[in-house]
């Protein structure tokens, strides 16, 4: 009954023909599924661009039996991946005969620890003959060596042209989606919504759902989309008033961190000296790329500009 109530879950393509993806990438995934068998996988591009939907439309379509582990809860844990992967991986499918293995999907593989990814990369040998692992992550580069050399790897990053194809075909989905759902809509705002968001289609179909609660998505919710207004913010920061950060922070907690950081960076030269620019800068760096995994996106925004605050000079 949930599922049927997120649309995320409501509309997860079941096939890969149904995904939205870069032609040359659909391509690879039909080729397995014309082969009627996929290698050991590693997917690998920004939260939301559809790894987790690809890999279950796989499975969905080669008609093999799979099992989703969650590499940022239980997928922490040495013990339970051993004993998850293993009852899984090493009995034989209750399915028909003819379905040649089982798939095992650690969701989020990049937050799983090293001890973990080694235990991984020992069941990839021992269980080949029965199953296949197919991994989703946000960095590969925190992924280690020897998976990466044990799998196929396809990078889901769309730039350029191919990403306003694709923001096209998925503006097209979710008018769809709000139709299906009697929800009226303007196109304007619908557009604005996938323009902030996009490639990231679970962010963006949140989103939407949660505009659409009042059974309307108009102009009126244009005010809430544009970008948070950061004159404000480094004023505070300037005179170093720390509650007035944090509370510049919570009235922003629509904006995407990210995107906040993004602005930041952009008119660092005009807001600072020159030498605590490039501090800026790895200061910034480093707390984006913290933001793809970390528990609480407010603290970690907040840790960030506490820093900027505290170690840059201001003009």
């Amino acid at each position: 009954m949930r599922d049927e109530f997120i649309w995320v879950e409501k509309y997860r393509p079941k096939t890969i023909d149904d995904c939205i993806l870069p032609e040359s990438t659909k391509k690879t995934f039909r080729e397995f599924l014309v082969k009627g068998e996929i290698p050991n996988l590693l997917l690998a591009g920004p939260p939301g661009i559809g790894k987790t939907t690809v890999a279950k439309a796989l499975c969905a379509e080669l008609g093999v039996d799979c099992y989703v582990i969650n590499g940022s809860d239980e997928g922490r844990f040495l013990d339970t991946v051993r004993n998850q992967a293993k009852n899984f991986a090493s009995t034989v499918s209750l399915m028909d005969a003819d379905r040649k293995h089982k798939v095992i999907i650690i969701d989020e593989a990049d937050n799983t620890t090293h001890d973990v990814q080694l235990l991984l990369r020992a069941n990839i040998e021992s269980f080949y003959k029965n199953c296949r692992f197919i991994f989703t992550c946000n960095f590969k580069n925190k992924i280690i060596e020897p998976l990466h050399s044990r799998t196929t790897v396809v990078n889901f990053n769309v730039r350029g042209k191919v990403k306003q194809e694709l923001a096209a075909k998925f503006f097209e989905r979710c008018r769809g989606i709000l139709m299906a759902e009697d929800v009226s809509f303007s196109d304007k705002v619908v557009a604005e919504v996938i323009q902030k968001y996009f490639p990231d289609f679970r962010r963006t179909l949140n989103e939407l759902q949660r505009y659409a609660s009042t059974g309307s998505i108009d102009t009126g919710i244009l005010a809430t989309l544009g970008d948070a207004k950061i004159d404000t913010l480094v004023d505070s920061m300037r005179d170093k008033k720390f509650n007035d950060v944090k509370a510049w922070v919570q009235q922003n907690l629509d904006s995407d961190p990210a995107s906040i950081m993004r602005n930041l960076y952009d008119n660092l030269t005009s807001v600072m000296d020159g030498p605590s620019t490039a501090a800026a800068v790895l200061i910034i760096a480093d707390y984006q790329y913290k933001s793809a995994f970390v528990a609480d996106q407010e603290v970690n925004l907040l840790a960030c500009l506490t820093q900027l605050m505290m170690e840059c000079n201001f003009k």
